[in-house]
This record gives C-alpha cells, structure tokens and sequence, in this order.
C-alpha cells in the first residue's frame, strides 16, 4: 500500500519514467480501469485527460499549473480566432497566442541565457530571480519554489509547440476550434508523449477522440513489440554505454586520448538515439495499446545520405513543425523577410558580444564587407542569400530550443551550414545521381560522420569541455594504444557494435521481425517480454538514467 502511495503521489524521488517498474505498476493500473471504460466515449477522454493530470504531476509537481493555464488559454483563444469576423482580430488574437506561449517557454528555459547576454552586452549584473516562484510562495503562504534559481518544467517546449500550431492552424483555416475542453487538455496532455514527444499537430489526433476504440490483436502487438524494442534502445544501447564509458570520458576529456574521446562520440551519437527513439517507441506503443495513433518520429536517420536527409529522419516532428511555423512564414527558399535579416543580426550582434574578442569581431565584420562589395558586383549573390538564409536561421533557431547555450546555437549552425554545402555540391558533383552500393556507403558514412562530430558541441558539458575534448583529438589521438581502450571496454563496444548492426540492417528484415513477433502465439510473446524485461534490467544502472530530451 506505501508503494501504490508513492506512485501516485508526487516526490522528486519517485518519477514516473519508462525504465522505472513504478511507471508499469502505474500503467497496469491504469489500463485496467481503461480496459472497462474505453468503449464510453463520455468517460474515456475524462479519465485519460485525469490520468495525464496525474502523471504530469508525479513527473514535475505543482508545475502542472502552467500545463494547465496553456490548456485554458489556447482553448478560449482558438474559438475567439475562429468565430471573430475580424482579420485584425484574428491576427491580433493569433498574435497574443504566440506570444504568451513564446514568453512563458522563454523565461523559464532562457532567462539565464537572455540575462547573461544583456550583462555582457551593457556591462550589468543582473541575477536571475524568479519571480514567479517568489509571487506564487507569497500568496500560497508555502515556499513550495526555489526563488533564486528557474528550474525547466518537464516537457514545456512539446505542449507549448503543440498549442502554438493549433491556433495557428485555426487562423489558417485548416482546422475547426475543439468544443470540449477536456478533449482540448486531453489532446494537449496525453501522457505518452507529454514530456517528450512526438509532437503531435491537432489536425492529427482530435479525430480520433472521437472516434471508437478498437484494438486489434495487431495493434496489440505491434504496440508490445514497439515498447520492447523501445526498452532495449533505452536501457542497453543507450544507458549502459553511458554509465560505463561516455559519462567519464565527457565529464573529463583531458583525461583519455584522442581516440578514446572519438570514440565516445560514435558512441554518443548511439546513445542519442536510442535514447530518444526508444523513447518514441514506448509513447507509440503505449499510444496504440490505448487505441491511439501517434506520429512517426525517427526513420534510421544514420542511414541518411546527406545532411539534409538526416533532418528529414531525426525528431520529424521538431523538423517538419519549424518547416511549417518557422521556415515558411520567415519566406522559406523563396525570399528573405525583413523578419529573417532582423534575426539574422541580431544573432549577429549577440554573438560578437559573447565571443569577446576584437581579431573574431573584425573577422566577421571584414566578411560582411566583403560580401556586401561582391553583392554589388555580382546580384545573383543576393538571391543566394535571400534563399538560403531562412534555412540557416532556422538551424540555428532550432539549436536554440535545445538547449539555452551557445554551444547549442553552434550546433544548430554546423548542422545549417551542412545543409547549405550539400546543397551546392549536389549541383557539381560527378557522384550525385550514382546509386552503386559502393558511393551509397561513402555517403552515409560522410552524413554519419559529419553528424557525429559536430555533436560534441550538443553533448560537451562546457565550451571548456569541448576544446579540451578537441585538442585531444588533435594532438593527443594516441592510436597505439587503441587496442588496449577495445580491450578494455570490450562490453560496451560490442554493445555499440550491436547496436549499429541492428541499427543499418535492411528495412525489410525489420519488418519480418515486428510481423513475426505480432503473428506469434500469446505465450511467445509472453516469454519474449520476460527475456526482455531480464536484459534490461540486468544492465540497469544504480543511478538511474533520465531520458535526454527531459531537459528541452
């Protein structure tokens, strides 16, 4: 009974994740009652909606109430924006949507990193206080918050983007206002994919609130299978290369060779992934098991043949809504906004100021001289930066909301830059249109590889971090000891062996495995989960490890 209280009840000890036998407690319980309510439409969103609430709360706390206040106000303002005759009305209406859903994702996930460069920008110190916590602890009479610090809530960059894109697809006409409130916070909060994604547009799921529930033996195994092979990802391929080998060599690069910290890069970019997409994978299956469909979030992105490509596979819910709410409207490959080049200097500006060095602020500046003079000669150098430029912002953008640093906004413009290059190459390379299985290799290899080492600046613990990790690589490889690190790490590179294999092996003999195991008798599948539940949780470290997109 203290157990079921613990699950149920909110403690920073006990969160509800996937890798956690509290969760699947949780979710036996759950499904139980859902198993008798599902077939009544008038009890079915409730009780979800009520189970979302809940799970939220065991996961962030009292910071439900901005969930909650997301809900209500996107829900009045999209039947304002729809019923209003007005266009300025709508706009303005569409207009206070973003903003207020932008401003409360900003001042708690980049008050520190707006305050820091306002500092450096007018020689201030400013702190941070978070005043939020401190007016919600004086009218509660309980310092429930911590005043001197803003901690991220769980998941506010999923639902504030998910909220985001129905009012603005209301405003564009492409989706009718929900009536139902609870089906509007059901359709924001649904649990599987609450903290985490997918993201998941309206136009997508609010058909199916209403629609009957009916799940196939198909679909349950389908849903079995995916959560299986969502665990593996998380807790074999991702959490046991991390705790055994990636967590030391990033806390401390200094201290390994060149080669030890190229490796652990390899490694990273297989813990990423099967972090995240093991993720997915439990929210689709846990989402059909339910009845409902969520969006495909990754399609083998390390078989990706350019860079491009790659964002086309990786998070395609995060690409394909900055394509559609941001990429688009700054002009897409059209033309550059006046929006796009007001961005563009202002990341500009910011970032000359954070360098805080004269040689690369008259380095950039000599470059935008230069080109403005070659503009003047040469015009068509001005469509080339009209057209490409909202891609780039974008990239950078999207590095942004990752992460409140600028080693993230690096990140976002190596991947950027990537893009444009492959762009340009595509146009005079000899190999472009070849399809032999030899120039395929090389350019997954080139994609994988690219990706790969522009990662350090995602995973670096600090800026200091990240050049110690690259002097190493540059000066320190110390490749004559590299059978000795293999040796010694055997386990964990045969699991990142392991890992890659099942990761390039040829679609179709995945899919025989999944209908394999969906057409399988019930004890098979039984035995099946019971071996995977055993490996799992033999690698299963003491300190557990949270899912890494938990912090965006």
């Amino acid at each position: 009974m203290n157990k079921l209280l613990d699950i149920f009840s909110f403690s920073e000890d006990t969160p509800l994740l996937f890798t956690q036998i509290s969760f699947w407690i949780f979710f036996a319980l759950v499904y139980l009652l859902y198993a008798i309510v599902y077939k009544k439409k008038s009890l079915r969103v409730p009780y979800l909606f009520a189970v979302s609430l809940l799970f939220y709360y065991k996961t962030s706390g009292l910071f439900i109430g901005i969930l909650l206040f997301s809900t209500v106000n996107d829900f009045f303002i999209g039947k304002g924006i729809y019923y209003t005759k007005s266009i300025l009305k709508k706009k303005l209406l569409v207009g206070i949507s973003v903003f207020i859903n932008l401003a409360t994702l900003c001042y708690f996930k980049y008050a520190y990193f707006f305050t820091d460069s306002f500092n450096s920008l007018f020689k201030t110190d400013y702190d941070v206080i978070n005043h939020l916590a401190l007016w919600t602890n004086t009218i509660s009479q309980h310092d429930y918050f911590t005043v001197d610090s803003i901690i991220l809530p769980i998941g506010i960059s999923f639902y504030t983007f998910q909220t985001i894109s129905y009012s603005v697809d209301i405003y564009r006409k492409q989706l009718k206002p929900i009536n139902n409130i609870l089906d509007f916070g059901f359709f924001v909060s649904f649990f599987p994919q609450l903290v985490a994604g997918p993201i998941v547009r309206a136009a997508d799921f609010i058909p199916q609130i209403k629609k009957e529930i009916n799940i196939t033996a198909t679909d349950f195994g389908k849903a079995v299978y995916m959560i299986l092979i969502g665990l593996i990802k998380k807790m074999i391929f991702a959490d046991y290369i991390a705790a055994n080998f990636l967590d030391r060599v990033f806390d401390a690069p200094e201290m390994f060779s060149g080669f030890t910290n190229i490796m652990a890069l390899f490694g990273y970019s297989l813990q990423i992934y099967g972090d995240f997409s093991g993720y997915t994978d439990i929210a689709i299956g846990l989402a059909l098991l339910m009845g409902y469909q969520l969006p495909k979030n990754f399609n083998s992105p390390y078989k990706a043949i350019n860079c491009g490509d790659f964002w086309k596979r990786w998070h395609i819910s995060l690409s394909t809504w900055l394509k559609d709410y941001l990429y688009i409207p700054l002009g897409g490959n059209r033309k550059g906004s006046t929006t796009s080049y007001i961005i563009c200097l202002s990341f500009l500006l910011v970032s000359l100021i954070a360098l805080k060095s004269y040689t690369y602020t008259l380095i950039i500046i000599g470059g935008l001289v230069i080109a403005m003079l070659l503009c003047l000669f040469l015009p068509k150098l001005i469509k080339h930066f009209n057209t490409n430029i909202n891609l780039l912002l974008t990239m950078l953008i999207g590095g942004l909301w990752h992460g409140a640093s600028w080693k993230f906004v690096i990140w976002g413009g190596l991947n950027g830059i990537g893009i444009l290059v492959y762009k340009y190459w595509r146009q005079v390379s000899p190999y472009e249109k070849s399809t032999n299985s030899f120039a395929m290799v090389w350019k997954i290899a080139i994609t994988f590889a690219f990706i790969t080492f522009t990662r350090v600046y995602f995973r670096g613990n600090s800026m200091e971090h990240i050049s110690k990790q690259y002097h190493q690589i540059c000066y320190n490889m110390d490749i004559a000891n590299a059978l000795q690190l293999l040796i010694e790490y055997k386990s964990v590179f045969l699991i990142m062996l392991l890992g890659y294999i099942a990761h390039w092996l040829p679609y179709t003999l995945k899919g025989k495995v999944q209908q394999l195991f969906i057409d399988s008798h019930f004890t098979i599948k039984a035995v099946t989960v019971i071996i995977v539940s055993v490996l799992c949780y033999q690698t299963y470290a003491a300190d557990f490890q949270p899912f890494i997109y938990f912090q965006f």
